[in-house]
């Protein structure tokens, strides 16, 4: 017997957390979670969605700001272009920002994730500071402005801030540019202990980032480990650069991924974002560990980062997820496309990453992307199950090319079909925050957007 309060939801065909089915009915709790599932179902009373229904994907790796730059960073300086030259614009826009900037800046991408099928986004915050790198008078201003952004959207927000302190190994001290983003120790474990109870009260989760192996000595990682709950997220940059990579190794000795083993006791808890350099013993290290490997496949590409070997990690049963880091792309399709595209231009072959002989590369990419976003962001329940969040996404059932097909078929066309935008609604938590096609605070996030992004260019 399914209670007067609960949203029922009638679907044709439905992604569930053991497989296909059709005819779903969905009982939707007041506390936003499925509370029951029925299989073979009538519609009759329920309200029927216009599609089929996958799970939203959590977003593992997000620094919101830089959803400005898009589009910005296109234009060829004197020499060869690189992360490092594309780092200077950051820093640009970085110098710039307010706290109102930040909230109009997130909550418009916030907005743009959910309609391409993310349901949580982990937000990898390291700017902390006003521009003169002094703190504000709340410290962790920055840090709410996430908070009211993630407010307006709706979208689940898990809050990494990030510990920056050096601007390279060997804890060389900060450059004018990163001055916004420094701590020492104390003072981040206070900015992490004020967001406790604000992040609670906004439904938000809370962990926390070292921005990379350059920014951190081994003791501070040890410090602050030591003084964090132990079920808290831990991200961290590492092998993304092949600078680094060489840094690290002038350094120490050890290549950064052998150097972050060395330094702390990685497990399931951590994400090592990018880790785009590494061998086939780190490859190893990191799937014995249960840790998440943070791959971004867009941005990766967009900053000639180099292409991680996916296919190697998947045969050694890695645990990996996907995010959208700066935001030239917003979608869930548009990062497993450019990752497997990514495989198959390295190796010259075709479905790299469809695991095993006659599986679907779109849904073993789904699934390890569901799985893995779900694990980096603190998420204890991924997919459409009794007892997990109501986070769903629905395809648009008008598209002739998904009418057409049927199961696991549905995701290779919405990730490889080049079918453009095909999300039809979302649910997070219980809440409609997109209807065919809209949010229903669009209007006024655009508007702030717009006006952020003119002050900022001017």
């Amino acid at each position: 017997m399914v209670a007067d309060n609960h949203q029922l939801l009638f679907a044709e065909r439905a992604l569930l957390a053991d497989g296909w089915a059709e005819n779903v009915i969905f009982a939707v709790g007041a506390d936003g979670r499925i509370s029951s599932i029925e299989r073979g179902a009538v519609a009759s009373g329920a309200r029927r969605l216009g599609g089929p229904v996958v799970p939203a994907v959590a977003n593992l790796h997000s620094h919101a700001f830089q959803r400005a730059m898009a589009g910005l960073t296109d234009v060829a300086g004197q020499g060869d272009d690189s992360f490092w030259t594309w780092r200077e614009e950051m820093y640009r826009l970085v110098s710039l920002l307010t706290p109102d900037d930040v909230v109009a800046i997130a909550a418009k991408l916030q907005v743009e994730l959910l309609k391409g099928g993310f349901g949580r986004v982990a937000e990898f915050h390291y700017l902390h500071h006003g521009s003169d790198g002094r703190p504000y008078a709340e410290p962790a201003e920055m840090s709410l402005a996430m908070l009211r952004a993630a407010e307006l959207s709706g979208i689940g927000l898990t809050l990494l801030p990030v510990f920056y302190a050096h601007s390279d190994f060997g804890g060389a001290a900060p450059t004018a540019g990163q001055r916004r983003f420094i701590h020492d120790v104390d003072g981040f474990l206070t900015l992490l202990h004020g967001l406790v109870e604000p992040c609670r009260a906004a439904g938000a989760r809370l962990g926390l980032a070292f921005h990379s192996l350059r920014a951190v000595t081994g003791d501070e990682i040890a410090a602050i480990v030591k003084a964090v709950p132990e079920h808290a997220p831990i991200h961290i940059h590492v092998a993304e650069q092949e600078r680094e990579v060489s840094a690290s190794i002038a350094h120490s000795g050890r290549r950064p991924v052998e150097r972050l083993y060395d330094m702390a006791d990685v497990d399931a808890r951590w994400c090592l974002v990018h880790a785009t350099h590494v061998t086939d013993l780190e490859v190893a290290m990191i799937a014995g560990s249960g840790a998440v490997v943070g791959l971004c496949p867009t941005t990766e590409a967009d900053l000639g980062d180099g292409i991680f070997p996916a296919t190697d990690f998947l045969g050694a049963d890695g645990c990996f997820g996907v995010g959208t880091d700066s935001h030239v792309a917003t979608s869930v399709a548009d990062e497993l496309r450019i990752l497997e595209y990514g495989q198959r231009l390295r190796d010259r072959r075709r479905n790299r990453m469809a695991g095993r002989p006659g599986a679907s590369v779109g849904r073993t990419l789904f699934d390890r992307a569901l799985a893995g976003g779900g694990q980096a962001a603190g998420v204890a329940v991924s997919g459409l199950a009794v007892g997990a969040p109501a986070d769903l996404v629905v395809l648009d059932g008008r598209s002739p090319y998904l009418a057409a097909v049927q199961g696991d078929a549905i995701l290779d066309r919405w990730i490889f079909g080049g079918l453009g935008p095909v999300v039809r609604d979302v649910m997070i938590g219980g809440r409609w925050l997109v209807e065919d096609g809209r949010h229903p605070e669009e209007d006024a996030i655009d508007r702030a957007f717009a006006a952020a992004l003119a002050r900022l260019r001017a």
